[in-house]
C-alpha cells in the first residue's frame, strides 16, 4: 500500500482520521460554549480518562467549535513543577491585548490590563517577556494580593467583563491539568464560581486523568457542583470498526472482518493503540483487503515502538521501588487491584507501600477507581510491565 497516502498517524493528540464515538460529548460541549455565551449559567467542563483516549483530541475539536461560534480561546498546557499563575498569565495578556484593537480600547478592557497588571506584580516575580508592554498601571487592591485563590476570581471576572464589553466570549482549555497542585486547582475552582454567580461569558474547559475529580473535591468541596467530570474512555468495536473502515474506504482500501476483531481485542478499542495498529497494518499489506496474517505481523512492530517510546518514556522515570510496585501490580493482571493484594505480592506489609503508592499517584502512573484500589492510567501497560521485567 501506498505509505505516503496511509490515513492513520498515532501522535500524541494529533487528530484521527475519523473522530467517532464522542458525539454526545462533544453535543455536551457545544451546549455549554452556547450557554455562556447567552449568560446562561451552565457547568464548565474537566474531561477525565487514562492516556491514549484522545483527551487532548477532544480539546482541540472543542476549541474549533468554540471558534466557529466566535469565541476568543486560549489554550495551556500544564506542565510538572511550572506554576499556574505565569503559565496562564501570558495568555490572558495576549487576549486583553486582542480586545485591545477591537474597534478601540475601551474601559473594561483597560481596567482588565491593569487587574492583570496588578497579577503580575503580586506574583513578586519577573516572567521572561509576560511584562513587555505593559505599560498600563496596576489596578491597586485588585488580583496583588500574592494569594492565588484570591487574586485569580479578581482576574478571571476582569477578563470576563471586558470580554463582555466587546460583546464575545471567552474559552480557556487547559490540558494536563491534574499537575496543577491543590492550591492552583483551588485558585481554578474558585475563579469559576465566581464567574458563575455573576453569569459572565467565560468557560473552563480541561482535560487529566481519572485522579483530576478526586483532586478537585479535596480542593473544594464543591467542585462536583461548578463541573461536569465526563469519562473518555475506550471505544466499542462497532466504533473501532468505523474508525478503521472509514479513512480507508476513502481510499478504495478495505479489512477483512478476522482482521478488525483482532485489531479490536489487542488494542481495547484504546483510540491510540488504534492509529498505532492502523498504521502499521496500512504499511505492511500490499493489497485489499488487509488480512489477519498481516495484522499479526503488525502487531510485532506495533508491540516494540510501544515499548520503546509510549511506555519506555514513561517507565524511565521510575525508582526502583515504583517498577517494583507497578509489576506486583501487573502480576495480577490488568486491575484496577487492592493496595493489600499488591502488599502481598511483593511480600511486604501494607503501610510500607503508602510512600511508593503516593510517589506514583504524583507521577500519573496509578490512581484509585474506589477506596483501597489502584489501577494503571496507562491501558495495556500491565504487558508491558511483563515485557520489561519477566520475573517479580
Amino acid at each position: 500500500m501506498d505509505r505516503i497516502k496511509n490515513p492513520f498517524f498515532p501522535g500524541a493528540g494529533s487528530p484521527p482520521p475519523e473522530l467517532v464515538g464522542r458525539d454526545a460529548l462533544l453535543e455536551d460541549a457545544q451546549v455549554l460554549l452556547i450557554r455562556t455565551q447567552q449568560m446562561r449559567s451552565e457547568k464548565s467542563m474537566l474531561l477525565t480518562g487514562l492516556r491514549g483516549v484522545g483527551k487532548t483530541v477532544l480539546l482541540n475539536e472543542i476549541e474549533r467549535q468554540a471558534r466557529a461560534n466566535a469565541y476568543r480561546t486560549i489554550s495551556i498546557e500544564a506542565h510538572e513543577g511550572k506554576p499556574l499563575g505565569p503559565l496562564i498569565a501570558s495568555s490572558l495578556r495576549s487576549l486583553l491585548y486582542e480586545f485591545s484593537q477591537l474597534e478601540g480600547i475601551n474601559n473594561k478592557v483597560k481596567r482588565g490590563l491593569r487587574v492583570l497588571r496588578s497579577f503580575l506584580g503580586g506574583l513578586k516575580m519577573t516572567f521572561g517577556d509576560i511584562t513587555l508592554g505593559l505599560d498600563i498601571e496596576p489596578e491597586l487592591g485588585s488580583a496583588d494580593s500574592g494569594d492565588l485563590e484570591i487574586d485569580l476570581p479578581s482576574l478571571f471576572i476582569a477578563v470576563a467583563e471586558a470580554a463582555q464589553e466587546k460583546k464575545t466570549a471567552v474559552a480557556i482549555f487547559i490540558d494536563e491539568i491534574q499537575y496543577f497542585n491543590l492550591q492552583e486547582l483551588g485558585a481554578l475552582i474558585m475563579a469559576m464560581h465566581k464567574i458563575q454567580q455573576r453569569q459572565l461569558p467565560l468557560v473552563l474547559l480541561g482535560a487529566g486523568l481519572p485522579i483530576l475529580p478526586g483532586l478537585a473535591g479535596e480542593s473544594k468541596s464543591y467542585a462536583e457542583r461548578l463541573f461536569h467530570f465526563p469519562d473518555v474512555g475506550a471505544l466499542s468495536e462497532k466504533d473501532v470498526t468505523k474508525a478503521l473502515c472509514v479513512p480507508t474506504q476513502a481510499a478504495g482500501v478495505t479489512f477483512s472482518d478476522d482482521a478488525l476483531r483482532e485489531i479490536f481485542q489487542l488494542t481495547k478499542g484504546y483510540p491510540y493503540f488504534l492509529q498505532e495498529w492502523g498504521y502499521q497494518s496500512w504499511n505492511l499489506a500490499e493489497t485489499s483487503p488487509i488480512t489477519l496474517a498481516v495484522v499479526q505481523v503488525a502487531s510485532k512492530i506495533v508491540v516494540a515502538r510501544l515499548d520503546q517510546n509510549f511506555f519506555r518514556v514513561r517507565f524511565d522515570r521510575l525508582t526502583a521501588g515504583e517498577k517494583n510496585f507497578l509489576r506486583a501490580m501487573a502480576e495480577l493482571g490488568p486491575g484496577p487491584h487492592h493496595t493489600a493484594h499488591i502488599a502481598d505480592t511483593l511480600n511486604i506489609k501494607l503501610p510500607h507501600l503508602s510512600q511508593v503508592r503516593a510517589r506514583l499517584i504524583r507521577k500519573g502512573m496509578v490512581f484509585s477507581p474506589a477506596h483501597g484500589e489502584m489501577a494503571f492510567t496507562v491501558p495495556l501497560f500491565d504487558e508491558f510491565m511483563k515485557r520489561a521485567i519477566p520475573n517479580i
